[in-house]
This record gives structure tokens, C-alpha cells and sequence, in this order.
């Protein structure tokens, strides 16, 4: 018998890569079954994170898939990380399936770059500009929103714990403009703007519409890096979101955060802009 669970977010990444390699070798869940000796059921559930993911089942797999030495390595020691998206645990009856997913992702990535054309990413928010975006939720219920402001501060934290994160934002004029909360409070999160673009870890850069076309126009969307894992996109669609983990097209979204960073303001020409909207 084995434990069906929700997967962690560590757990659906290592997921990802095992589906992988299956489906690089032309294997059904079936052929692997076969090829490894392990049952088709738990296969379906070690590839959603839904079970404990094991080194000894982990290399079983993959040996019978053909996987190298060092791919096989990299994920049985992605596999003893410790789960560093512990911290969501007390927001979990407040936080969606998929957005803590997202938040996991991100407590495991080296590397974040986000495109926001409406509003500022959330990594950059102050917890007044973060109130007033969820009072203003149609979908926040009142009993919900002081403990997913909460979320939303801790989440913050990722840009100055030990090892911090480090993320390339860049985000429309337009998203700089909006006009959330009153203006003390947009006076500060400019001005919040402003001291994160002075750490080392952090890049921001400011979209104009004058500077014309760019290859993300269908939106917003977040490329994770990671250590020992391929590269994941998080994708928003209202209430729901997608992971895009195919290799092809997160390809595609590569090649769109290297046309929105020629397109957008230098970053000292986006600090720039920013001051200039204090008043």
C-alpha cells in the first residue's frame, strides 16, 4: 500500500520530471509499469506527487526509461530537499490548490521573471497596496482577507531570507498608473519600488506604450528557474491558473521575457519613472 496525498509543491515538480523522461522514451504508463516492476496505479501517482517519491523508486524508474547517470542524480537529490513551502501551511483553508502550488514553485526556484501589464506583481507589493487589492476582490470574503494579506506579506519574504530569490520584473506604465488604494498609499509603494530596486537581487524595468510591440502581449505570466529541475511557467486565468512545463513552449516564454527586457526602460530609467509619480 502506499499514501495518497495532496502533492507539495516539491512533490508535483519532481512529478513533472519523471513524466518526462516517460514520455521522452515513447512509454505508456503501462510500458513502464513492465519495464520497472511497479505497479501502473502508483506510477499515475508518483508522476502527480500524489504519493511519497522515493530515491529506490526514483531510480528504478528512470533506469528503465534510459535516463543518464547524472539526470538521475539531480533528481533523487531533488528529491532529500527539504520543502521550503512549509511556510504556506498556515494559510491553507484561505490559499486555492493552484496558487499554492505557485507559491511552493517559488520557494524552491533560483530564479523568477514576471510580466504584469495590469497590476504590480505581487512579490513587489507593500501590505497597503496589498489590503486594498484584496478588500477590492469581489471574490475575497471579509473573514478571509486580513489572513490573505497576511499570505501576501509573508510571501514578500522570499526577497530577503538567506538565499534570496532572485527576480527580474518588468510591468506596463499602466500597471504603474493604476490607481489602487488612495494616493498615500501608492506614494509608498513607489517609493517601496524604489528600495527594492537597489538590492542586488532584484530587476525591475517598466513597459511604456510607446515603445511598441513585444512578444508577451497575450499577457500575464511567470517563468521559475530552478537548481535542480527544468523550468516552469505559471500562467493566471481569473479564479484558476495553468503550469506549463512542456519544454517547447516554455521555450516560447524564454524568448518573450528576452523581447520584453529590449523593450522595456533600463532599469535606471524605470527607477526613474517611478520617482517622478511621487507626489
Amino acid at each position: 500500500m502506499f499514501e495518497l496525498a495532496a502533492p507539495s509543491a516539491l512533490q508535483w515538480l519532481i512529478g513533472v520530471e519523471l513524466s518526462y523522461f516517460r514520455r521522452q522514451e515513447g512509454m505508456s504508463l503501462t510500458d513502464l509499469a513492465e519495464a520497472s516492476g511497479i505497479g501502473k496505479p502508483k506510477l499515475g501517482h508518483l508522476e502527480t506527487g500524489r504519493t511519497n517519491q522515493y530515491p529506490g523508486d526514483i531510480r528504478k524508474l528512470l533506469k528503465a526509461c534510459g535516463v543518464d547517470k547524472e539526470h538521475i542524480d539531480r533528481i533523487v537529490l531533488l528529491s532529500s530537499r527539504a520543502d521550503e513551502a512549509s511556510w504556506v501551511g498556515p494559510w491553507t483553508d484561505v490559499v486555492s490548490d493552484w496558487l499554492r502550488t505557485m507559491v511552493g514553485l517559488e520557494s524552491l526556484a533560483r530564479k523568477e521573471f514576471v510580466f504584469e501589464p495590469i497590476v504590480l506583481p505581487g512579490l513587489l507589493q507593500t501590505e497597503g497596496y496589498a489590503r486594498a487589492m484584496t478588500l477590492g476582490a469581489s471574490l475575497v470574503g471579509p473573514d478571509s482577507a486580513a489572513r490573505l494579506i497576511e499570505f501576501r506579506m509573508e510571501r514578500t519574504r522570499l526577497l530577503s531570507k538567506e538565499e534570496p530569490l532572485e527576480l527580474h520584473a518588468v510591468f506596463n506604465e499602466q500597471a504603474l498608473r493604476l490607481r489602487v488604494g488612495n494616493k498615500k498609499v501608492m506614494n509608498e509603494q513607489y517609493r517601496h519600488l524604489l528600495g527594492l530596486a537597489e538590492l542586488p537581487n532584484v530587476t525591475l524595468q517598466v513597459v511604456k506604450p510607446e515603445a511598441g510591440l513585444h512578444d508577451a502581449v497575450t499577457g500575464q505570466f511567470m517563468l521559475l528557474d530552478f537548481i535542480d529541475a527544468r523550468s516552469i511557467v505559471y500562467i493566471e486565468i481569473q479564479d484558476a491558473a495553468v503550469f506549463v512545463d512542456d519544454m517547447a513552449r516554455v521555450r516560447t516564454y524564454t524568448l518573450s521575457t528576452q523581447s520584453l527586457e529590449r523593450v522595456a526602460l533600463s532599469p535606471a530609467e524605470s527607477a526613474a519613472l517611478i520617482e517622478s509619480l511621487i507626489t
